[in-house]
């Protein structure tokens, strides 16, 4: 029998394993992630959002949000970290929440330390966070509540978000690691990895970094690893090429009245046939 997606993520993470996810947010896109040889998928809440054509604040639910992991966890072998947010309330929803996604066979769940209802990092200056005291109460109920001892629980950080600094982000991420926290992740919007970094030639390496270069792209993955990071998320660009694409794709077909000019740069029908596995149908159908 084949390990637990869980136990794959968290022998990789102890063994010093450099993983590199990328967003999704259904199963076809977290199809592709792993197709582009990615380690794991992040079930990003933006991503998700974004397919609803909501906000990313607060508005999906916890079922939804777990109804698209569900389906991207289906769709992959590689293991699925789960962006929830803020935990969905207080810590008797984190409690709940984990035993929901750990069920589900999701390997990893990341909450952040932000007030509900949450806004996305990028907007607005200021972001409202949770004492320390209560995002490491939420911790611990998540880590009480889980029925194995290989799902993993990821603390996010958002001290460099609101203007807080490098020093008040790791003394979060210590009182995280302290609650029980298997990883770290540290979330900025700087155009530059230097605060992210600055953070983590602090850090004592007691729990992996995490960190998402949506704003400093620059940096590669070698670039960050080599500064002691550990796990690295391009979280959004998926749905934004893909939204990118279809908009244009859509705009072309409607001004011209015929596909003839956009057949050679989109998908073919059986790219979507070998994506969806329908080749298995036809063998089961015989």
């Amino acid at each position: 029998m084949l390990p637990s997606k869980a136990k794959r993520l968290r022998d990789e993470l102890a063994a010093g394993k450099t993983i590199v996810a990328a967003g999704a947010h259904d199963g076809l896109s977290a199809r592709l992630v792993e197709a582009a040889g990615f380690d794991a998928v992040w079930a990003s809440s933006f991503e998700i959002s974004t397919s609803h054509a909501v906000p990313d604040a607060s508005i999906v639910t916890m079922s939804e949000y777990l109804d698209a992991a569900r389906s991207m966890n289906q769709s992959v072998r590689i293991p699925i970290i789960a962006d929830c947010d803020n935990g969905f309330g207080n810590s008797t929803n984190v409690s709940y929440m984990v035993r929901r996604y750990e069920a589900e066979g999701i390997a990893a769940v990341c909450i952040e330390d932000k007030r509900f209802p949450k806004l996305n990092s990028f907007i607005g200056e200021g972001q409202a966070l949770e004492t320390i005291e209560e995002f490491t109460d939420k911790i611990r109920a998540g880590k009480r509540s889980q029925q194995t001892e290989e799902f993993l629980l990821i603390a996010r950080t958002e001290a460099l978000i609101s203007g807080q600094g490098v020093d008040e982000a790791l003394r979060r991420a210590e009182s995280y690691v302290d609650a029980g926290a298997d990883a770290v992740l540290v979330h900025s919007k700087s155009r530059t990895a230097d605060e992210v970094l600055s953070m983590v030639g602090k850090w004592d390496g007691r729990a992996p970094i995490v960190v998402v270069p949506t704003t400093y792209y620059e940096s590669t993955v070698e670039e960050l690893v080599a500064e002691g990071v550990q796990v690295v998320i391009f979280a959004n660009h998926a749905i934004r090429a893909a939204v990118r694409a279809m908009g244009s794709t859509l705009a072309e077909v409607r001004r011209r009245g015929t596909t003839a000019s956009v057949e050679d740069r989109i998908a073919t029908l059986q790219e979507l046939f070998d994506l969806q596995g329908m080749g298995d149908v036809g063998q089961l159908s015989v």
